[in-house]
């Protein structure tokens, strides 16, 4: 479920600021904040190694088909 909300920007000293609403708000109490175009995103500053299968379970299903069929090449012989 994706959420919106209307928020307004004010100043704080020579920056400008903007408050995260409680049904944003996220662990933590730092963040990584990038510009991609017009949009700027935050995410929560990761206190621990988060382990690949943690991340791939919080992906997205991939809505592609895709062909995992892999063929092993031919055993060789090897001298011991």
């Amino acid at each position: 479920m994706e959420l919106e909300r209307h928020v307004r920007i004010f100043k704080n000293g020579r920056n400008r600021a903007v408050r995260i609403p409680v049904e944003f708000d996220f662990p933590g109490d730092e963040v990584i904040m990038r510009k991609e175009g017009d949009k700027i995103t935050m995410e929560p500053v990761q206190t621990k190694k988060e382990s690949l299968i943690d991340w791939l379970r919080r992906q997205e299903p991939i809505d592609e088909d895709c062909d995992f069929d892999l063929r092993e090449p031919p055993a060789r012989d090897v001298d011991l």
